[in-house]
């Protein structure tokens, strides 16, 4: 019987990211095949689910006003539960699944789930607790929290207040982290950014996502800077790969180019700053790594409170041109680092890097109704 049964949805890298360490964790601990991650989507209409992810994409991409106000109509507005018929696919499915697998507990990382599980707890169809584990910081949609659910796992005590002050009650409410690779916690003593006090050559991590404006120049500018080691991630972008390869050829630093990678946690962790935008998942490993971010793309709504939860522990993190990312990184590495050695300290008490394994033993404990408070 799988103990755990993780709920996500392809509609932001967070969610499945959330999901995917967070089985891992529940593995860990109780062996293989104890936790099953299932995208209801994609198992109930995967042809619609991937016109419906590509559409997503260019919403936040192309057309992020629109994204918005969707967004904000979702939050504001009672569509669900009042019109679940629109999920009745994956309605079926859900049902299907909780047959086959018979959890001891169930998680979801996507807040569409919690309804159509609060359907079937109170049709009498479904004995197991059931969780939301929120993905967002601060700017958090009320769909996450309207459903009655067993208990709520948010990342940080801004959410938390956020949450409380949306209705959830504070004894079913944790602040546990966002589930991240179990990476940091195996590697905390031994991978570390050079340090800066000691004349250390700065080293710049640049995760280049889909959509992202000025993405071209702003690598040509940071490999202008030839005081600095570099590093770009650019997926599966493989023109944009080799355009940078013959750009960073000869630089008197390393500039080394990544297509697709696994090991963006090393990374995080051997870099002294991250630029990337203020996705979920990349924002809370890099709190995890204690490794700044600059960011240069928020998506309106679920990603504005990961900026904000920034923001509000430093200055001069968003940064919209070129030059405005070369001027902050020239800024955190003066002096030796002085004012990144600020940063990284007013950064770490958000750093939950055992968040994976804390909600997994959390969940894996059979028979407990609501979640046993915890400090965070």
């Amino acid at each position: 019987m799988t103990k755990l049964l993780i709920l996500t949805a392809g509609f932001g890298e967070g969610h499945n990211a959330a999901a995917r360490n967070l089985a891992e964790a529940c593995e860990s601990l109780a062996g293989p095949g104890s936790a099953r991650v299932a995208d209801l989507f994609a198992l109930a209409a995967p042809r619609r689910n991937r016109v419906a992810r590509r559409a997503y994409l260019a919403a936040i991409n192309g057309t992020p006003r629109l994204w918005s106000s969707f967004y904000l109509w979702f939050d504001r507005h009672q569509i669900f539960p009042r019109h679940l018929w629109l999920v009745s696919a994956e309605l079926r499915r859900l049902e299907m699944l909780l047959r086959e697998e018979q959890p001891a507990a169930i998680c979801c990382t996507y807040p569409v789930y919690g309804f159509l599980l609060e359907r079937l707890a109170r049709a009498g169809r479904l004995a197991a607790p059931f969780y939301n584990l929120v993905t967002d910081s601060i700017s958090i949609n009320s769909l996450w929290t309207r459903p009655a659910c067993t208990g709520w796992f948010v990342p940080n005590e801004e959410t938390a207040g956020i949450v409380r002050a949306m209705g959830v009650p504070a004894a079913r409410l944790q602040v546990l982290g966002f589930p991240v690779p179990a990476f940091f916690t195996e590697h905390a003593r031994d991978l570390a950014p050079p340090d800066l006090a000691t004349g250390a050559t700065p080293r710049v991590l640049y995760i280049i996502h889909s959509g992202v404006r000025h993405a071209w120049r702003t690598a040509r500018r940071l490999l202008a800077e030839t005081d600095w080691e570099l590093t770009f991630a650019v997926g599966r972008d493989e023109p944009l790969r080799r355009r940078l390869e013959q750009l960073a050829a000869g630089r008197p630093h390393p500039a080394h180019v990544l297509g697709w990678t696994t090991e963006i946690p090393r990374l995080l962790m051997t870099h002294h700053v991250v630029l990337s935008k203020a996705g979920g998942a990349t924002t809370q490993e890099a709190l995890a790594a204690n490794c700044p971010m600059l960011v240069n793309q928020i998506v309106p709504g679920q990603e504005e409170g990961n900026y904000e939860l920034l923001r509000r522990r430093h200055a001069d993190t968003l940064v919209k041109t070129p030059d405005a990312v070369v001027a902050a990184l020239h800024r955190a590495f003066a002096h030796r680092g002085a004012a990144w050695r600020q940063w990284r300290s007013a950064l770490a008490p958000l750093a939950h890097p055992d968040a994976s394994r804390a909600i997994a033993v959390q969940l894996l404990a059979r028979g407990i109704q609501t979640p046993v408070p915890a400090t965070a």
